[in-house]
């Protein structure tokens, strides 16, 4: 009998350190495919459609300019506070989208997952690719404050060289939320508590990004002790942070930190892909 020769070999026995990111690049026609029907049915039978695109980070942010900038009082490096807010919340509500949708990956794909292979990991980056469709409208919406600010207003905004890190910003942004999801979406096949606790620790996570809410140079002021830590350890701080910087030329932006935001979410994103391809071996017997 002659030697049969096969495409595609399926075994669950393969190397830890295997990322299958070929096999992803195989089925990107599948990974479009993923993207456009998340968002047809994000919004489908509703009367605003894509306005919840600008609806959502606009109200959250005259929330915040009302609460954090008008009744409490806080500082916003002289940004006019509608600016500041919203620079810090396009950035923040593109994180968050993209760690609960993932999160929820085998929960919410279990019923394909179980009927046919295809890399697995197609379903969380389908979840980056409509969250990053969002945050490029969102940021269509932040320059038309900025050049409202800069033209009409007046204010004195000068740019820095840093505002070309964007679109680095946008991707670190996007595998700092695929990686954390992708390890609680792995952990919750077993320990289903962590559902419960994903969308409080998401809301405390915000309060532990300075720059969303106020200025890192303020907080650092305050909290000389701490702050090294928060700055250092949580990435999201120094993307945030870099962005406002380059855009608006106020902020904290130092190299140091920004190559440890670069370290830490490139560990976090790797370590979340070899969790999550280590549980799809088995995760349809436990889950």
């Amino acid at each position: 009998m002659k030697d049969q020769y096969w495409d595609s070999i399926l075994s669950t026995k393969q190397p830890f350190f295997h990322f299958k990111l070929g096999e992803v690049w195989e089925s990107r026609d599948l990974l479009w495919l993923f993207a456009k029907r998340d968002i047809a049915q994000l919004y489908k039978q509703t009367v605003l459609g894509p306005l919840w695109f600008f609806i959502q980070p606009l109200l959250t942010t005259l929330v915040f300019t009302i609460v954090f900038g008008g009744l409490a009082g806080m500082s916003t490096d002289g940004i006019p506070p509608l600016l500041f807010y919203l620079a810090g919340q396009i950035f923040w509500m593109f994180f968050a989208e993209v760690l609960n949708k993932s999160s929820t990956t085998f929960r919410d794909n279990q019923a394909i997952f179980g009927k046919v292979y295809f890399a697995r990991l197609i379903a969380p980056l389908s979840v980056v690719i409509n969250s990053a469709i969002k945050f490029g409208i969102q940021f269509m919406l932040f320059l038309i404050f900025y050049f409202f600010f800069l033209i009409w207003k007046g204010v004195e905004i000068q740019p820095q060289i840093e505002i070309l890190l964007l679109p680095v910003l946008v991707l670190l942004t996007g595998c700092m939320g695929l990686g954390i999801g992708l390890i609680i979406t792995s952990l919750t096949t077993k320990y289903r508590d962590l559902t419960f606790l994903v969308t409080f620790g998401v809301q405390l996570l915000m309060f532990l990004t300075p720059s969303v809410i106020i200025p890192v140079s303020k907080f650092t002021e305050k909290y000389p002790g701490i702050a090294p830590y928060v700055v250092g350890l949580n990435p999201l701080t120094a993307v945030i942070e870099t962005f406002k910087y380059g855009f608006l030329g106020k902020g904290v932006f130092t190299w140091q930190y920004f190559t440890m935001s670069v370290v830490v979410t490139i560990f976090i994103f790797l370590a979340g892909v070899l969790v999550f391809n280590k549980t799809e071996k088995n995760f349809m017997d436990v889950i």
